[in-house]
């Protein structure tokens, strides 16, 4: 019997979710069928009932429910706890294990692009749940400083909070940040995602600084645009931390990591 894996968000049927996890079940020669399937935000518990009924082996887990399915899980992974969400479930036999693989994705991205973590001056744009999955590792990469901006000083400060406990995130309000410069921006908010970017005051990017935007495709271009403009010597979307992740989830699923360089290749063509 052929095991089943999805990815479950809203909405979900942009995702290139099935094509990769296909790309890599056709790489390691797995036996797995792979689904998008969405899920309304009132909908998520009668959902995962139904979705280990069927039974899936596995879920991806994306917008917007990143930080609630973490509540419906038996097990949290430590890594997952830290970051208080959840991109993969691994089924057991009376419900979901939760774990964060994006973190570990987006590392191996930066990593595979050549940009430098250690000793740079770093700036998170967002306080949401895709900067609760990236903030451990990249505190675990030493940077000189690691600040996390946002709107309003609320969810910075509770994030500072959260993870003090492996290191020192200075939070901050998109108008205290006036005035600074940073090695290394990213974005990880989802204003790309209606067209938009986050209202930021003046120059933040440091001589030859790097941007790197968590979202791809069309929501990548109002960050790419804002970072020409602020003299970015690199500039990368998303589109390998998608992969990378990706294949960690493959990795916990099936107990084998593929090669994710082939993947990348094909999105990209």
């Amino acid at each position: 019997m052929t095991d089943r894996y999805a990815v479950i968000g809203y909405p979900v049927s942009h995702s290139k979710s099935p094509f990769i996890h296909a790309q890599f079940a056709k790489q390691t020669r797995q036996d797995l069928h792979y689904d998008a399937v969405e899920v309304e935000v009132d909908a998520l518990a009668e959902a995962l009932a139904h979705l280990h009924a069927e039974p899936y082996r596995g879920l991806n887990v994306t917008l917007p429910h990143k930080v609630e399915v973490a509540k419906h899980c038996e097990q949290v992974s430590a890594r997952a706890q830290l970051a208080g969400a959840v991109n993969t479930l691994l089924r057991t036999d009376s419900g979901w294990r939760g774990d964060n693989t994006d973190g570990e994705g987006f590392l191996r991205d930066l990593k595979r692009l050549g940009y430098a973590v250690r000793g740079a001056r770093v700036l998170v744009l967002g306080a949401g749940g895709a900067t609760r999955g990236i903030l451990g590792p990249l505190l675990a990469e030493q940077p000189a400083l690691l600040a996390v901006s946002n709107r309003n000083p609320w969810k910075p400060e509770a994030l500072a909070e959260q993870f003090k406990a492996v290191g020192t995130v200075l939070p901050r309000t998109h108008l205290a940040i006036k005035g600074d410069r940073y090695d290394l921006i990213i974005n990880a908010t989802s204003a790309g995602h209606t067209g938009q970017m986050p209202r930021l005051p003046g120059p933040l990017l440091a001589q030859g600084g790097a941007c790197y935007d968590l979202s791809y495709g069309s929501a990548f271009e109002p960050f790419a645009a804002w970072a020409r403009e602020q003299g970015a010597q690199r500039i990368s979307d998303g589109l390998g931390m998608l992969v990378e992740q990706a294949a960690a989830a493959f990795e916990i699923w099936r107990g084998v990591r593929p090669d994710t360089a082939p993947v990348l290749a094909a999105l990209r063509s």
